[in-house]
């Protein structure tokens, strides 16, 4: 889930959004009325170290006006009809490391055509600061040295496109889904309209869209086991709260405090740019 959490210190730190409340907002705007999950498609959310706790089944709307049945966990998207596609997990470590899924793009996809939707005049447009926001994600991704290689452009026309990325009505944040079996890269990351609000800078949407192309390249979150970033503030768990968990990227370092774009939730003060251990993971990687 990628979902805002405001501190309560941010209100001591100079440049810091003003507030002293915790808030999580919803990230992901969907149409229709929710359905529920059965048990079966529960477990096998569960064996893919999917958290369970609030799936919904919801018909999202893509921005050619055509609906798709997906399950929704938080900003994590899979499609009903692919469920049993993907495959159960291997339970691993729960430490602060970096963690993929269970897919990841294969060598022959990795050349991304990514379209920001543009020149509709719709609710789906990306604004200029959702553009500007995603051509800096993208060159953030584009500078590594690895075999991912990130191609931009906006409009409306979506057959070429590898992965499409445009706008919905909700709160703060997106939501995004896993790569195929197949080794694509997901395809269709959204964009919440909140974001457009002056309350979160440009940098912050940069650091919102890096997050759901991460997710839509293969990375969990990184405090996927205890949501840290969240505000959980006991001690580090012996044992992943979620099992089985999501795979550690071996050569990925090990920290107390997860410090990842990677992370669950965000707050007003991010700037949009990997951290170390994001580079090693992508190049790790790809």
């Amino acid at each position: 889930m990628k979902n805002l959490k405001l501190w309560a210190f941010c209100a001591i730190m100079t440049g810091c959004f003003i507030s002293c409340q915790k808030e999580d907002i919803s990230d992901t705007a969907l149409e229709g009325v929710a359905e529920q999950p059965t048990k079966s498609q529960l477990d096998k959310l569960f064996k893919m170290g999917v958290n369970t706790e609030e799936v919904t089944i919801e018909d999202i709307l893509l921005p050619d006006g055509s609906k798709i049945k997906y399950l929704v966990s938080g900003d994590i998207t899979i499609p009903v009809n692919d469920l049993n596609k993907y495959p159960d997990l291997v339970s691993g470590e729960g430490d602060n490391k970096q963690y993929r899924s269970d897919y990841i793009v294969a060598p022959q996809h990795r050349n991304i055509r990514i379209l920001g939707w543009t020149g509709t005049g719709s609710s789906f447009d990306l604004t200029p600061k959702m553009q500007t926001a995603l051509a800096w994600a993208v060159a953030n991704y584009n500078v590594l040295p690895n075999t991912l290689n990130f191609t931009l452009t906006y409009g409306n026309d979506q057959s070429q496109a590898d992965m499409v990325v445009y706008r919905v009505i909700g709160g703060a944040g997106g939501s995004a889904g896993f790569p195929t079996a197949a080794g694509r890269p997901n395809r269709y990351v959204r964009i919440n309209s909140g974001l457009d609000s002056n309350t979160y800078s440009l940098n912050v949407v940069e650091h919102v869209v890096g997050h759901e192309i991460g997710h839509s390249v293969g990375f969990r979150h990184q405090d996927w086991y205890n949501r840290w970033s969240c505000g959980y503030t006991g001690s580090l768990p012996a044992e992943p709260s979620v099992s089985p968990a999501a795979i550690w990227i071996p050569g990925t370092p090990w920290s107390p405090y997860a410090d990842s774009i990677m992370l669950g939730c965000f707050n007003t003060g991010e700037d949009g740019e990997f951290t170390p251990s994001d580079v090693t993971a992508l190049n790790i990687l790809y």
